[in-house]
């Protein structure tokens, strides 16, 4: 049952606004992401967004594809078309939430990091920030195992800003 608060409350309604948001994602998302997204009006209830995710994926609106959602052809067209008809309150809403999520699915996708068993054992890390344009900086690290591989890993998603910075820092100061 659709909620009866807030202004949107029909899964027409629901279905545009999960257009709109998919429309400004620069890449696919979980489900977790975008039912988060779709959340921003009262009306809205968790059981209705993720009826109509697998009804646009069913009408070819929604892709699905190892887990993450991205929008078609089809969906954008359309979605475009009927978008306007979004209460402006709500697409203000949508649009808000989906820029704090476009900046950081940008920042997750200038940031690699690899590894790869060595034949001496233990496992070489590749780590890398990119501009968008080309990498910034590029360090490759040996790390003893799988464990310290991943922490050098997860450490450098963490914190790649710092470490370039720490980096120009420590050579030119």
């Amino acid at each position: 049952m659709l909620g009866s608060f807030g202004f949107i409350h029909e899964q027409i309604e629901i279905k545009v606004l999960i257009l709109f948001i998919m429309r400004r994602l620069p890449e696919p998302v979980t489900a977790d992401v975008l039912i988060e997204l779709s959340m921003c009006d009262e009306g809205i209830g968790y059981f209705d967004v993720v009826e109509c995710i697998a009804k646009l994926v069913k009408t070819q609106h929604l892709s699905l594809h190892e887990g993450k959602y991205s929008i078609t052809g089809k969906g954008e067209r359309n979605g475009a078309l009927l978008e306007k008809n979004l209460p402006y309150s709500v697409s203000r809403k949508a649009e808000d939430a989906a820029t704090l999520i476009r900046a950081a699915l940008n920042r997750n996708a200038m940031i690699k990091t690899c590894r790869n068993v060595t034949d001496e054992g233990g496992y070489r890390v590749a780590l890398s920030l990119s501009d968008g344009i080309g990498d910034i900086v590029s360090i490759e690290l040996f790390a003893a195992n799988e464990q310290q591989a991943s922490a050098l890993e997860d450490g450098f998603r963490k914190n790649a800003e710092k470490v370039y910075h720490a980096m120009i820092e420590m050579i030119i100061g």
